[in-house]
């Protein structure tokens, strides 16, 4: 493989792997929120069952 091709290839590959980590980040950002969330409503319904 020519140097150019081999760094281009290379180039792509670490796009891919920030892209695939930057999805993973927000998934696991949005399932704290969802999580957060309810805990909040949980606490927030015994309060007003109470």
């Amino acid at each position: 493989m020519n140097a150019e091709l081999e760094y281009s290839v290379m180039q792509y590959h670490a796009s891919e792997l920030r892209r695939a980590a930057a999805e993973e980040r927000r998934a696991r950002e949005a399932s704290r929120g969802a999580r957060s969330e309810r805990r909040h409503r949980s606490i927030l319904a015994k309060f007003l069952s109470s």
